[in-house]
Formats: structure tokens, sequence, C-alpha cells
């Protein structure tokens, strides 16, 4: 039996989210001056690339983009196994000290890999800000770090739910689904 899913933003809900999203930033930095966006692997880099296109076409500043790879910085790194996979983290010219860096992911669930994503930042240089820009926030925190920019907040309220994001590089389309896998019979 395949899972359920329901759409909660098909393309256009995730384009205007993005486009309000990408205003939010800029409001928050009070411009684009000294401003970087880090796009946690994997989806995350996607939408931050979308957020510096949205940035770029309101202010015509473009931003500086960078990407992290958490993998090495979780704090469950020993139960995914011996051999974890690690892709490649990449900074911005000119570095993050002294910039605003705005942190961005497709889903902010326990927190714990925001809290990761700054751990590996700070082992990088010194921001002087930082930022967290979410497409979706579900709620369901273990560490106590709220994101700055939401796109949309999703309540899941079943055991085992959990919320997709869709991006064309990945899975050839853009959208969010909540996903409810199916019951196993007894």
């Amino acid at each position: 039996m395949p899972a359920d899913r329901i759409s909660v933003m098909d393309e256009g809900a995730v384009r205007r989210a993005l486009a309000r999203m990408a205003r939010e930033i800029v409001e928050k930095n009070n411009g684009t001056e000294g401003m970087v966006l880090m796009g946690i692997h994997r989806r995350g880099t996607q939408i931050s690339a979308y957020l510096a296109r949205e940035i770029e076409e309101a202010s015509g500043a473009s931003v500086a983009l960078g990407s992290i790879d958490i993998t090495l910085y979780r704090d469950d790194l020993m139960a995914i196994g011996p051999r974890p996979v690690v892709g490649a983290s990449e900074l911005p010219q000119g570095g993050i000290d002294d910039r605003t860096v705005v942190i961005v992911d497709d889903v902010q669930f326990t927190g714990r890999t925001a809290r990761a994503a700054m751990n590996e930042l700070m082992d990088w240089g010194r921001p002087s800000r930082i930022l967290l820009c979410v497409l979706v926030d579900r709620g369901g925190r273990e560490v106590p770090i709220q994101p700055d920019v939401v796109g949309r907040h999703v309540d899941v309220t079943s055991e085992g739910q959990r919320v997709d994001v869709l991006v064309p590089d990945v899975d050839g389309r853009l959208g969010v689904e909540l996903v409810t896998p199916p019951v196993e019979a007894a």
C-alpha cells in the first residue's frame, strides 16, 4: 500500500511564498549589503537559489550564495552508519566573516539541522549575524531554535507523517506535500 500524499503547496503557492520570503529577508537585513545565502544540502540549496533570484529581481542586487553539508556536524552521526555520504560545503566568495549569513533549509522540524549548520559556520568564520529561513516550519522542536523567516507553517498531526519539499532539480517539480505512511496490518 503506497503512502498517502496530500498537496500542501503547489508550484504557484511555493513561488508566492518565496517572493514574500525574499522581501522579508531583505527587510530584516536592511537591504542586501553584506548578505550571504547558505543553503543546507540538499533541497535548501535549491531554495536558496530561488531566493537569490527573487532578491535580485526585486532589488537589482545580486546576493552571494554558498552551501552547507551538515553530515559531519550531526548529533546522530553514529546512528546513520559507518560510512556517511558527505557532500561538499562551499563558502561564498569573500567568506562569511562580518556578514549576515542567512541559513536556508527546506523544512524546520526538531531544530537539530539548524544547530548543526550554525556549528559548521562557526568553524569557518564569524558572521555578524545569522538568520534562519525555511520554506516550511512543521513544529516539533527538540532544540530551542526558531526560524526568522518562514514560507508556511504546516501542522503535522500524526506519528510518522513527514513534509516533503519537492524541487525540480531533484524531484522534477516544485511543491510541498504532507506524506502519511501506510498503516501496517497487524
